[in-house]
């Protein structure tokens, strides 16, 4: 289904590109060797380049552009073997040089891509305009004094990439799934923690609307700073709404920078949107190019695990299973190391069940993480091995897996324990479903005259009389010997 605004004068189409901040995992900044820890006492971390005192030069750091360079190769974009750093200049409090050192015509990363796994199934590409190194600026603080805006400089000389894609994407949703793609791609890499409640990674959003059928791009406004992906879709749909009331009104959309308050469900005005020429970007005379060969690329891309996409498909085809199974699994590598441990020698299918179903369930309810699971993947294996065994059946299985959830114990040791061995004894089976033959008499005849539904109520009430221990199919065979002949 196709997402449309529908405004007073017709359908509008809605035009979403993203620009990801993303803090590179490094213990030091991009350009001094400051601590980059998260957490500090405010202006413990700050050194004399990141403080801009006169006389301080950068000195790039070689681990951040190696991280660069891993991330655009995870993103099939070209690597840019000759790239400057430019100083874009403009004043906010917080930024010590009055410039931030940045990267404009020749970026580290070029045009590359990334395919979306949308929820019904289907896949959509976005193409990547580019990313880029650059260094992030302090924080101001407005609500530590009655009457002055204080300075915190941790951040200040952070690295990040910024990850600009183009304008493909026409729905909330999409940019979420980007978001969420990005996100773990980052993750896998181990360039970015993707944290975006600690400010690790941060959107920019482009939107635009026109009228459905138009292919010019109208005027975009960009909200700035979103920082989850729930707020970047709602921001997405306030903003496109507003814009289709500015047009339908007469007046014209005018390109700025515009703030998404969540609590008030609405954007506001935060400054006119400046153009390149406005920044003054000029090469660092401070900074060389960056030069590296086809060595130095060769051995990055060397270094790169196994991404989801990889991931999904060989999934799809060692273990069977479905794509949507697959895209579950693969979107965080813990819960993707996971489900191997537990699948590697087992029915795939089976596995992803119990994971995706059980499991996750499980730990959401409990808010935990899969690196925090009281169930390890080798007791969930077993536990796997005890049902294929018929040592339990699957209800006994459930109840055995509370109790793992709640003890961390091995399930052969709680199923020892607790009695809790499957009934396969067939006389012993026999005798209870004679017994509650014997007790509903009437509904017997029910099924004997043709109801065969009530056949399900028997299982039941057989299981219900063996605790749940009894081997459902041989109750189900006897009770079809018993009642049907």
């Amino acid at each position: 289904m196709v997402y449309r605004i529908e405004g007073s004068t017709g359908f509008w189409e809605v035009v979403i590109g993203l620009e990801v901040h993303a803090q590179v995992v490094s213990q030091s900044k991009l350009f001094s060797g400051a601590s980059t820890r998260f957490g500090a006492e405010p202006n413990t971390q700050v050194s004399l380049v990141d403080a801009a005192l006169p006389g301080m030069l950068p000195v790039i750091n070689g681990y951040c552009v190696e991280q660069a360079v891993r991330t655009g190769l995870a993103l099939r974009a070209k690597i840019n073997k000759h790239s400057i750093f430019a100083r874009k200049n403009y004043f906010y409090a917080d930024l010590p040089q009055g410039y931030q050192i940045s990267q404009y015509e020749q970026p580290i990363v070029g045009e590359g891509r990334l395919v979306l796994d949308m929820p019904d199934g289907s896949s959509r590409t976005v193409g990547i305009e580019r990313l880029h190194l650059e260094q992030d600026a302090g924080k101001s603080m407005h609500d530590q004094h009655p009457t002055r805006s204080l300075i915190d400089l941790n951040r200040a000389g952070v690295a990040l990439m910024e990850i600009v894609s183009r304008p493909d994407m026409r729905e909330p949703e999409e940019a979420g799934a980007y978001l969420r793609k990005l996100r773990s791609i980052l993750r896998y890499l181990g360039t970015c923690d993707g944290n975006m409640e600690e400010g690790s990674m941060r959107a920019d959003v482009n939107v635009s609307v026109r009228r459905e059928g138009e292919t010019a791009l109208r005027t975009r406004c960009e909200v700035k700073n979103v920082n989850s992906v729930r707020f970047v879709m709602q921001a997405i749909e306030t903003e496109a709404r507003r814009q289709v009331m500015v047009w339908e009104s007469g007046d014209e959309v005018k390109q700025e920078t515009r703030l998404f308050d969540p609590a008030k469900g609405e954007t506001r005005s935060m400054r006119s949107k400046e153009h390149a020429h406005d920044y003054r970007y000029f090469p660092d005379p401070d900074l060389l190019p960056l030069e590296f060969d086809d060595d130095f690329v060769n051995r990055v891309r060397d270094t790169l695990p196994e991404l989801p996409d990889d991931k999904k498909e060989r999934f799809i085809a060692d273990y069977g299973l479905t794509p949507y199974d697959a895209s579950v699994l693969v979107v965080d590598r813990d819960n993707a190391d996971f489900f191997e441990a537990v699948a590697t020698g087992r029915d795939g299918k089976l596995a992803a069940n119990w994971v995706i179903n059980n499991l996750f369930g499980a730990l959401a309810k409990a808010g935990r993480a899969v690196a925090d699971s009281p169930v390890s993947a080798a007791h969930l294996g077993e536990l796997l091995d005890l049902l294929r065994d018929e040592v339990i059946n699957g209800r006994i299985a459930k109840d055995v897996f509370e109790i793992m959830m709640e003890t961390g114990s091995a399930p052969g040791q709680i199923v020892e324990e607790r009695g809790l061995t499957q009934v396969t004894d067939t006389s012993a089976i026999e005798a209870a479903v004679d017994a509650v033959i014997a007790a509903n008499p009437d509904k017997a005849n029910e099924v004997r005259g043709g109801k065969d539904k009530l056949l399900g109520w028997f299982v039941g009430q057989v299981m219900k009389t063996t605790g749940g221990k009894a081997n459902p199919a041989l109750v189900n065979d006897i009770l079809k010997g018993r009642l049907l002949g």
